[in-house]
């Protein structure tokens, strides 16, 4: 139900529209790949890796020889048999990995899943604290007259496009933590049959490590949507109600957006700052 005032109305319809995304971020962050959109995907998802297993198979055999020709000195090493078990088991372990790699996927994204519910529960947060416009600035809004309205239009009407622009950047980045899984979890038969050959595991740990960042990230999230909640919970004050409306919208406005950038910032971050404390570069 509107207010009847086009300003009053216009900010509660932008701070609406954030509060909705990040309702809906904290949804998404607690749901499984398995559950996004119905499970649709991760069907279709499946379907690919487990068509690049074959491919994976086919590189185990390329790996493991490359592996061989570049650490032994010569074909009479081969001969020992602790280096013939030790290729064998690094063969077989290396298959595992491609054939099973769903379910080691699977396993690292449980923990971090895990991590994500204890944070939650820990912030005493069933869901995360709206932000709404104080009664006392809807006073203050409604209050001013006609001409003195006018500025105040233009600053609602850059206030609400920059909260729009920030709700977007935000679920955008979250989603596409979904969409770098997805393509992680396709491609996954390939890097995973580097383990074949020692000189190319690295190939696979960098995966794996990549893997269990972008999980992760959903740690970072959820931390610092716990922590605008905080901002949240105690609005902007209005310092003093004697300064003209037009400054006291803005300055509003301002701490706002200001903690709204933060928020945003600090989600759009989240994969670098993973990969920098896993040493990922």
């Amino acid at each position: 139900m509107g207010s009847g005032n086009w300003i009053v109305d216009n900010l509660n319809s932008a701070l609406a529209t954030w509060n909705d995304k990040l309702t809906e971020i904290w949804t998404l962050v607690s749901t499984t790949p398995e559950n996004f959109k119905g499970g649709a995907v991760w069907t279709v998802i499946t379907g690919i890796n487990g068509a690049l297993q074959a491919i994976g198979c086919a590189l185990l055999v390329l790996f493991f020889v490359m592996g061989i020709v570049k650490t032994m000195g010569s074909f009479t090493e081969l001969k020992k048999p602790e280096m013939v078990f030790k290729c064998f088991i690094r063969f077989v372990l290396a298959q595992a990995a491609v054939t099973h790699g769903m379910e080691l996927m699977s396993a690292l994204f449980q923990v971090a899943q895990g991590m994500i519910s204890t944070i939650m529960t820990s912030s005493g947060l069933s869901a995360l604290t709206a932000t709404t416009l104080p009664a006392e600035m809807v006073t203050i809004i409604e209050d001013v007259g006609f001409l003195e309205s006018i500025p105040l239009w233009a600053i609602t009407l850059l206030g609400s496009l920059f909260i729009w622009v920030l709700s977007l950047v935000m679920i955008l980045t979250v989603y596409s933590r979904f969409f770098k899984l997805y393509m992680a979890t396709a491609i996954a038969p390939i890097p995973m049959a580097s383990f074949a050959g020692q000189p190319s595991s690295s190939i696979g740990v960098a995966f794996l490590k990549s893997y269990a960042a972008i999980c992760l990230e959903g740690c970072v999230i959820v931390l610092a949507c716990v922590i605008f909640s905080a901002f949240a919970s105690s609005p902007p004050a209005i310092a003093d109600d004697t300064l003209a409306a037009a400054t006291i919208v803005w300055n509003y406005v301002g701490e706002i957006l200001f903690n709204m950038l933060v928020l945003v910032g600090a989600i759009k971050m989240s994969d670098r700052l993973i990969r920098e404390l896993m040493g990922l570069g």
